[in-house]
């Protein structure tokens, strides 16, 4: 019995250091099913926009990922408490938020915007008095919304894990509007004819990958996205998610400092 329970243990042991000796270096947080941010593919991949950048900083650096799927609010805690070494999810980079998180050098411009079925006869935030308006729970474009309620008179502010179940809902006509990033939306619906984009709102976001406030791997992934910017890879992967170069001028080509609290 005694040779058995040895035997038992040391296949534990064996087996408890084959799974750490393939732990990954880096836990990445990410709220799966952002498109065309990190979603899974037809096989169930993980894959998208800053999967493939995340994914070239750690081979630079010589690091292995790991993905793991994170509600979008529960991003901040996570990488706040420790959990995960970093996050993304088109995270946009605001003072308050750089209060308790840091941010390396941003890596893409967006603005919100305001879609709808195209049944619905909402053409634009003037025709959204009395009616109620899905976001992403914690995101700018439920900040915004809850800002400038009174002014368009939104009805109700219902709020989503996501933009999957957001735009169910649009299209089914349980939600009237959904404000969110603008580039997730325009390639979520680029192949819906039953939902558009109506109105483009200017925020003048930027988005970043997310640390624990102080962290130093925050400056050592800065370092690696600016040279990704200097030898034109960056620009690669935008173009083979978006089908063009970006523009000049953009954080996509331009190397930029790290940002800090105001």
């Amino acid at each position: 019995m005694k040779h058995v329970l040895k035997i038992t243990l040391l296949s534990a042991a064996a087996s408890f250091m084959a799974l750490s000796a393939h732990a990954a270096d880096w836990t990445v947080g990410a709220n799966i099913g952002n498109v065309p941010w990190e979603f899974e593919d037809a096989d169930g991949k993980v894959t998208g926009f800053e999967v493939d950048l995340v994914e070239e900083i750690a081979d630079r650096m010589g690091k292995t990922v790991e993905f793991v799927n994170t509600p979008f609010n529960g991003l901040f805690p996570a990488v706040q408490s420790g959990r995960i070494d970093m996050a993304v999810s088109s995270i946009t980079i605001t003072d308050k938020r750089l209060e308790s998180v840091s941010f390396a050098q941003p890596y893409y411009d967006s603005d919100q915007s305001l879609s709808s079925a195209t049944s619905s006869g909402v053409e634009g935030l003037s025709d959204m008095k009395g009616k109620i308006v899905g976001v992403d729970t914690g995101s700018t474009g439920d900040m915004w919304s809850e800002a400038n309620k009174d002014e368009y008179g939104f009805s109700d502010i219902r709020r989503y894990e996501g933009l999957a179940p957001a735009m169910l809902d649009l299209q089914a006509g349980r939600i009237d509007g959904y404000i969110s990033d603008i580039p997730a939306v325009l390639y979520y619906v680029k192949d819906k004819p039953a939902l558009h984009v109506v109105e483009r709102i200017p925020t003048g976001e930027k988005y970043s990958i997310m640390f624990d406030k102080g962290a130093p791997l925050a400056s050592e992934v800065n370092d690696v996205i600016s040279t990704l910017k200097e030898d034109g890879t960056l620009a690669e992967i935008y173009e083979n998610w978006f089908g063009a170069a970006p523009e000049a001028g953009t954080s996509t080509v331009e190397v930029l400092d790290m940002p800090t609290a105001k």
